[in-house]
């Protein structure tokens, strides 16, 4: 059906025009009549005979709700009575209700008691809220007093395709209920689902109404009523954020990343200065392009012509790296503004992390004038290893390989720098974001998404500036490229000053939970996964199916094996009988076949050759998990050479499948991990849950990227 905005404007305007912020239930209501959200059949009774009426005209028992836009929460002020019978009743409900509402609030303005028809079924909530870092996000959930006490809630952005819809209802961990638990019939998905987006088209089209209830929505084996809504609009308008096209924004950060020359303010030929470090690591990293120390006291640094200003430069600088005081930055700002720097990467700190938002403020306007993207403040610097690019105060890093790391905080870049030396993992970037005053992690999405020499990004981030414009970047980058996001701060304080069950539902890790999944980002527990998923997310081809096969020499490991793929939400494969018995010829009597196939433990390296070469070459195996117990029979060694030329064979056969390892046993199984990471095997000593929960990260994108059947 199509939608009546013209009527959805006219009762917003009405609201406004009487200085309110909360419409009424009749309102409400016509909002969704708009929309073609399904609502109970009601009436305002403005008197106890009218209340008889209505409850006559609709027939069966109803319920009484006050209409007030002074009592937002109805039950709480003892507003609501529910199966209420017969004239008598009706009557005597009309009047207590009032009694109610005065006792409530003082001098309530009242426009009169809704008559309600009495609906049944299972209770859900579906809602809207505006979250501050993504804008209006949809909610669904269990309805009615469930919804706080189990807060089995699940959000995602709108507006809502079909699909998005329709995925929300199996989000939730009572999903079963809705499918016909016990025996009962299931509800109307379709149905429910469609109102979800039929809300989320609403609350897009109308961006001031700030959060809506449909609580109790009462859905039934044929449709989906609604039987209670509450709409509240803001009270402000919101702050306009800077719109940037992606060629736009791509064209600026291949300038920041693949500059042509870079100018060094502050530079120094003193030890121990960041100026000095920033130099040093320029020149002795090996970067080609051309590099202008600025300093107005100094005449040569590092055997380079120092300049006093960066106007002086002869020739066009793409990026200066700023590594003065924070009092000079604006004014040296400026002078990158006259000289057409593109980019200016800030390191200092003392602006906005120090309460000096002033200051932030004042540059960051100097670069909008300018049309100068800044880089920080308050950060380490930046690797971009394809061009030799170390412009940092940290140790410089020469690894280059296809894993792009950003980070907000500077003690987690240090953290990223040291794990990539100790795994030898390659990289292609390592960003410093610091306070993010202009580049974020959005734009560095769309540079890496286009950037051949990434094909994995991982990113820190305490918060975004601009949750729309990530997940417009995400959903891009994700169809080619795995993103994994470490978000620090998982806290529901955004949720305490809501108005409606929904916006007290939206804690902040909540959100950014299901709407980073939503985006197709792959979200890390902690920082070591973070790190382990960006190592080994690219050595791992894209599986073509869902089957995961368990072979081990261990039982027990087996076992704790099979629980990390249910955490990890892998599939592990129903075995037939043909290929069950394939994997008794090479196991012995005493061994098990099944999933995971238990070789034990004292056998030598030709069962382990066997089965591993079988699960590879059946075509119905998509993923192997190899468990390994050390022991003298097979050494670590010994089996990390065996699988590792065994992968090499299928592949050169063209069979390319993930394989993933744990290891248990004495210290050697180190060496053998690292030899099998070398080979394209990703494996962990000492742990069940790391190897499987970086196949799973591995699944989790290919599925969000649509690339598994």
């Amino acid at each position: 059906m199509a939608y009546d905005g013209a009527l959805v404007r006219e009762v917003l305007d009405a609201v406004r025009s009487d200085g309110r912020t909360a419409l009424t239930a009749p309102e409400a209501k016509k909002l969704c009549d708009a929309y073609g959200i399904p609502t109970a059949g009601e009436g305002l009774a403005t008197s106890s005979d009218e209340a008889v009426a209505l409850a006559a005209e609709i027939g069966g028992p109803v319920a009484l709700k006050i209409v007030s836009p002074d009592i937002l929460h109805k039950t709480d002020a003892g507003c609501v009575l529910v199966d209420v019978r017969g004239a008598d009743d009706v009557r005597a409900g009309y009047e207590t209700i009032l009694a109610n509402a005065h006792a409530h609030t003082e001098n309530p303005a009242i426009a009169g008691v809704q008559v309600q028809q009495m609906v049944s079924g299972q209770e859900v909530i579906v809602g809207a809220t505006t979250d501050p870092t993504f804008g209006k996000v949809v909610a669904f959930g269990l309805g009615g007093v469930l919804v706080e006490v189990l807060k089995d809630v699940t959000f995602r952005l709108a507006p809502l395709s079909a699909d998005e819809a329709r995925s929300m209802l199996d989000d939730i961990a009572a999903a079963d209920v809705l499918r016909g638990a016990r025996g009962a019939e299931p509800v109307d998905a379709e149905a429910l689902a469609e109102v979800l987006r039929r809300v989320s088209n609403l609350v897009s089209d109308f961006p001031e109404i700030a959060e809506l209830d449909l609580n109790p929505v009462f859905a039934t084996p044929s449709g989906a009523t609604a039987a209670d809504v509450r709409v509240v609009l803001r009270s402000d308008e919101p702050a306009a954020v800077p719109q940037r096209s992606p060629e736009e924004i791509l064209e600026s950060m291949r300038r920041l990343m693949t500059p042509s020359s870079v100018a060094v303010i502050g530079a120094s030929n003193e030890e121990g200065k960041i100026g000095n470090s920033v130099m040093k690591n320029l020149i002795n990293g090996g970067y080609a392009g051309e590099i202008h120390p600025i300093n107005p006291k100094a005449d040569e640094i590092m055997g380079r012509t120092a300049h006093k200003s960066i106007t002086d430069v002869p020739g066009p600088v793409d990026v200066a790296v700023f590594a003065v005081p924070a009092k000079f930055v604006a004014s040296a700002l400026r002078d990158c503004g006259a000289k057409g720097v593109s980019a200016a990467v800030l390191i200092p700190s003392g602006f906005a992390e120090t309460g000096n938002q002033e200051l932030q403020d004042e540059v960051v306007a100097v670069a909008r004038e300018h049309g100068i993207r800044l880089l920080g403040p308050n950060i380490y610097g930046y690797y971009y290893t394809p061009k030799n690019l170390c412009a940092t105060f940290c140790t410089p890093y020469d690894v280059r390989g296809g894993v792009a790391l950003t980070s907000q905080s500077g003690g987690i870049g240090m953290a990223i720098l040291g794990f990539s030396r100790t795994t030898k993992m390659g990289v292609s970037a390592i960003v410093g974001l610091g306070n993010k005053s202009d580049v974020d992690e959005d734009d560095l999405l769309t540079f890496f998404e286009h950037d051949d020499n990434t094909n994995v990004v991982a990113m820190h981030l305490e918060d975004l500036k601009d949750g729309r414009a990530f997940v417009d970047a995400a959903r891009s980058i994700t169809k080619k490229k795995p993103v994994v996001v470490l978000k620090a701060g998982r806290t529901d304080m955004g949720a305490r000053a809501a108005s409606s069950h929904t916006g007290a539902l939206a804690g902040d890790d909540k959100v950014y939970d299901d709407v980073l999944r939503q985006a197709g980002v792959v979200r890390a527990p902690g920082l070591n996964e973070m790190l382990e998923y960006a190592r080994g997310l690219p050595v791992l081809p894209t599986p073509k199916g869902e089957n995961v096969v368990i072979i081990t020499g261990a039982g027990g490991s087996g076992v704790l094996l099979s629980d990390a793929c249910v955490a990890n939400g892998l599939r592990l494969m129903d075995i037939p009988p043909d290929l069950d018995e394939e994997f008794r010829r090479y196991i012995p009597p005493f061994g098990a076949a099944g999933n995971p196939v238990d070789i034990t433990g004292g056998e030598p390296p030709s069962t382990y050759e066997a089965t591993i070469r079988l699960g590879l070459r059946d075509p119905r195996i998509h993923s192997l998990i190899l468990g390994y117990w050390h022991t003298i029979v097979t050494p670590p060694m010994v089996f990390a050479e065996l699988a590792s030329r065994v992968a090499e064979e299928a592949r050169a056969e063209g069979i390319d499948k993930p394989i993933v390892v744990s290891l248990a046993g004495d210290t050697e199984v180190e060496k053998a991990a690292d030899y099998l990471f070398d080979h394209g095997i990703v494996a962990f000593p000492y742990t069940t849950e790391k190897p499987v929960a970086v196949l799973g990260a591995k699944y989790q994108w290919a599925r969000s990227a649509h690339l598994l059947p």
